[in-house]
């Protein structure tokens, strides 16, 4: 029988701590929708999906532009881990 453990810790941020946390959900929301929506199109236009390969390089280019500039004030890995989230992953599997 296999049984699950596990251990929950309450965490006590500080205000410097809770707004980079606030940040990096709100960096990472806008990245899983405007990848979802680009792969959308994407699968629409042509019938194949986006891999992920052409979504990372993709994100390193929406750091780089100058209205979204403001991704870069969050953890990078954060963000990878989004657009590599299984829901999406899962979308790349279809092409």
């Amino acid at each position: 029988m296999l049984v699950n453990k596990a251990f929950k810790f309450r965490i006590y941020p500080n205000k410097k701590q809770e707004i980079l946390i606030a940040k990096t959900i709100g960096c990472s929301r806008f990245v899983f929708n405007h990848f979802l929506a680009l792969w959308n199109d994407t699968y629409k236009e042509t019938g194949k999906g986006l891999t992920y390969p052409s979504c990372s390089a993709e994100l390193t280019q929406l750091k780089k532009k100058q209205d979204t500039i403001w991704l870069k004030e969050v953890d990078s890995i954060a963000l990878q881990s989004t657009v590599n989230y299984p829901p999406l992953s899962s979308s790349y599997e279809l092409t």
